[in-house]
């Protein structure tokens, strides 16, 4: 683990009251999650660990929240795997729990700092990568902790296989105005985007998550972004 990730993740077999979901992180759900000392050690490994083969996708999802797109997508994609990275154990749990007990095969998730996402990846091991309403630090002087960055963008790029996507959705607007700056520079080709993704060429094929269908019923409005690595930049 790089040293940027052993000073911001606490190590789970060191917590001394340990809940039910840090008990089934390092038991009952172990072999389909991987805590921050074992996930690192899956780099480059991921296809041996599903037993697919080299050509075969796997897709990351950062910040799976509870779960609902997370088991949605590994469960009506069978032919593709996923890989979930969350901070928090019970959402963590959640995750992965909605897969396994569907007997879904296709996904892991693992605890970990996505900031660190090169800690668990190698080079063009990855497909297409969802962000859905990471944390939009609101405040002026914490917008320099949010996830879209250009060197985080230039990570993720290393990490993708050519003609793969990120999918980015918030609801904060400062967000995703930050965001599309953020993308336009980016070594990926903007394939599109959307102030308001419900009323949209993208809304028929989009999975509403938990915390989307909560910002519906208020009235506000989704952002969404597809971008694409391409060999044309």
């Amino acid at each position: 683990m790089s040293k940027g990730a052993q000073l911001q993740l606490t190590k789970t077999r060191d917590l001394p009251n340990p809940n039910e979901y840090v008990l089934a992180l390092l038991g009952e759900y172990s072999p389909w999650a991987f805590d921050e000392e074992r996930a690192p050690q899956l780099k480059g490994q991921w296809r041996e660990e599903f037993k697919v083969s080299e050509d075969h996708p796997v897709d990351l999802e950062i910040g799976t929240g509870n779960g609902f797109h997370f088991g949605h997508l590994a469960l009506s994609t069978p032919k593709r795997c996923l890989v979930g990275i969350e901070l928090k154990y019970k959402p963590l749990i959640q995750s992965i729990r909605r897969v396994v007990r569907e007997r879904g095969t296709n996904a892991r998730i693992c605890r970990y700092n996505a900031r660190m996402v090169k800690d668990l990846f190698a080079p063009e091991e990855l497909n297409d990568v969802y962000i859905h309403f990471p944390d939009p630090w609101e405040k002026e002087s914490r917008k320099k902790h949010r996830l879209i960055q250009a060197e985080f963008l230039d990570e993720l790029f290393e990490l993708q296989k050519l003609g793969s996507k990120i999918y980015f959705k918030t609801d904060s607007r400062d967000y995703f105005d930050w965001a599309l700056e953020v993308f336009v520079s980016s070594k990926y080709k903007m394939l599109g985007h959307s102030f308001d993704l419900h009323n949209s060429e993208w809304a028929e094929a989009n999975f509403i998550t938990h915390f989307e269908r909560l910002f519906l019923r208020k009235g506000l409005p989704i952002h969404y972004a597809e971008l694409l690595k391409s060999e044309d930049i």
